[in-house]
């Protein structure tokens, strides 16, 4: 499978998955999944900015994403398919099913109503029962910001208290 990584990042691009993420895994293109971004041209050309070169940014909605994931997964050189919330990432496991085997959750960032879990994983209610019913289908869901930490299991970051 050609695609290395899903990951759900608040912050989309940035040094940590272009570089930190990239390098290691030699990704050479992004599938970036949010329906309000794959509609806007500026928004797409501000992200662009931070990709390098040789790597190539696919910017589509959740229903694009889900139909192109076989396409995607078929490439000779490996990419990522980023999301930047829970919520795009559940919609994305339900319209592409047995397709998401793994998800990343690299930051999702302190928020009003939202408490710490882990330094760069701070979640509401809602946000938990969301990964929750993503695991639901089959995907198995840890944290981890960069490679070189360890995977945080689903159950084990949902039971910590504190963002350290």
């Amino acid at each position: 499978m050609s695609i290395a990584l899903f990951r759900i990042d608040d912050r989309l691009i940035h040094g940590q998955v272009v570089v930190g993420w990239g390098q290691p895994l030699e990704l050479r293109f992004i599938v970036l999944v949010d329906d309000e971004v794959a509609g806007s041209e500026w928004e797409q050309e501000l992200y662009r900015m931070g990709v390098p070169p040789e790597m190539t940014v696919h910017f589509v909605t959740v229903a694009e994403a889900a139909a192109q994931l076989p396409a995607y997964a078929q490439q000779a050189q490996p990419g990522i398919v980023l999301v930047g919330d829970i919520g795009t990432m559940q919609r994305l496991v339900v319209a592409a099913p047995g397709l998401v085997p793994t998800v990343n959750v690299g930051g999702v960032h302190h928020a009003p109503g939202r408490l710490g879990k882990l330094r760069y994983v701070f979640l509401t209610p809602a946000e938990e029962q969301g990964l929750r019913d993503i695991a639901a289908h089959g995907v198995v869901v840890t944290a981890q910001d960069v490679p070189s930490a360890r995977a945080v299991p689903l159950d084990e970051f949902l039971a910590a208290s504190g963002a350290d």
